[in-house]
């Protein structure tokens, strides 16, 4: 069984391979996602504005992020003036780097995981925050205010929905015993009836809410993408940003999308299993892994739809606003979550 080449055996040889595979399938399975994401995502947003989206390269312009690529990669590497250069010239690969970190710890399906860590969970809050450093380099280094003014409210939104974040999460694993994202989702395996799915969005109705919202605000995206609100900001943080270097910003963005979305299912939408499905395949080796990765990537990619259509659907919401929000409702709410939880738990 594959978990068994990458886990089975102790000793340098297996975790040197272990290391190995999961950096390049970790890398593969993002950057695959991440360049099929910007294509769905033009093309999603554009039907609901009632217009076509890219459709010049490749059939139904499906070609369109390659050539993107190439622009980008052929274009000048320009330097402002009076930027720190090191600070400047670092924050695109750094950004890229902490945006890909968090995906080491969540696994696609049994064994199917980079990091298969203890406090997988732990890891994952305490790497993702890290990103916010990469915007604040921008911002500093690229000596523009507008930059800057962006990188300060990436820090002011992260410093208000962290903590709803983290604190949505403390129900989950009171019930599950366990930091570890495996033993999160075979915590959900179950089923009542033998069709109704145990997935903790059931449980944690409210967790769910708080999380989902504080996971958008930590991608930065509508309608809380106020750090690089064009309509004040011009870019935001990246604005001084262009050619390779605004591409690994773009690459990183889309890969918090992945991430996060992966992140949400693997908590509350039972990871890879489904009821019956699962129970099918079971016992079929390989085949069992291909329907687990299946199961995993349709669900990952039925919440990258509806941030999708959220981007597409609402407006941008006021700086003040958006940090009211994360201290005034998502914090008391994901409180209240933990007591309830609590007492549930103690009955």
């Amino acid at each position: 069984m594959l978990e068994n080449i990458l886990y089975g055996a102790s000793g340098v040889e297996n975790g040197l391979i272990r290391g190995i595979v999961g950096v390049i399938a970790t890398l593969l399975f993002v950057s695959l996602n991440v360049l099929f994401l910007i294509w769905l995502e033009r093309k999603i947003i554009a039907r609901i504005h009632v217009r076509y989206g890219p459709n010049r390269a490749g059939r139904y312009g499906m070609l369109q992020p390659i050539a993107d690529m190439i622009k980008l990669l052929t274009k000048e590497s320009i330097v402002p003036k009076d930027a720190d250069k090191i600070t400047y010239n670092t924050a695109p690969w750094v950004a890229f780097l902490f945006a890909l970190l968090p995906a080491a710890a969540i696994g696609i399906a049994t064994g199917l995981i980079s990091t298969n860590i203890s406090v997988g969970l732990l890891y994952i809050v305490a790497v993702s925050s890290l990103s916010t450093i990469a915007v604040i380099m921008a911002g500093w280094g690229s000596n523009n205010k507008y930059s800057l003014l962006g990188a300060m409210r990436t820090a002011a939104q992260s410093l208000s929905y962290e903590m709803p974040l983290v604190l949505s999460m403390i129900g989950i694993v009171a019930i599950v015993g366990s930091l570890n994202t495996q033993n999160i989702v075979a915590a959900q395996s179950h089923a009542w009836l033998g069709i109704i799915p145990k997935w903790f969005i059931f449980y944690q109705p409210l967790a769910f809410v708080v999380f989902f919202s504080a996971v958008v605000a930590e991608m930065g995206r509508i309608p809380f993408d106020l750090q690089e609100s064009e309509s004040e900001l011009v870019a935001g943080f990246h604005t001084e940003y262009g050619g390779m270097k605004f591409a690994m910003f773009m690459f990183a963005e889309y890969t918090h999308l992945v991430v996060g979305s992966a992140l949400v299912v693997t908590l509350f939408f039972g990871g890879w299993y489904l009821p019956v499905v699962s129970g099918i395949f079971a016992n079929m080796g390989y085949i069992n892994y291909i329907v687990q990765i299946a199961i995993f990537v349709a669900k990952m990619y039925v919440i990258i739809f509806i941030l999708i259509w959220i981007r597409g659907t609402l407006t941008r919401t006021r700086i003040n606003k958006m940090l009211s929000f994360g201290w005034k409702t998502l914090l008391p709410l994901a409180l209240i979550n933990i007591v309830i939880t609590g007492v549930i738990l103690s009955l």
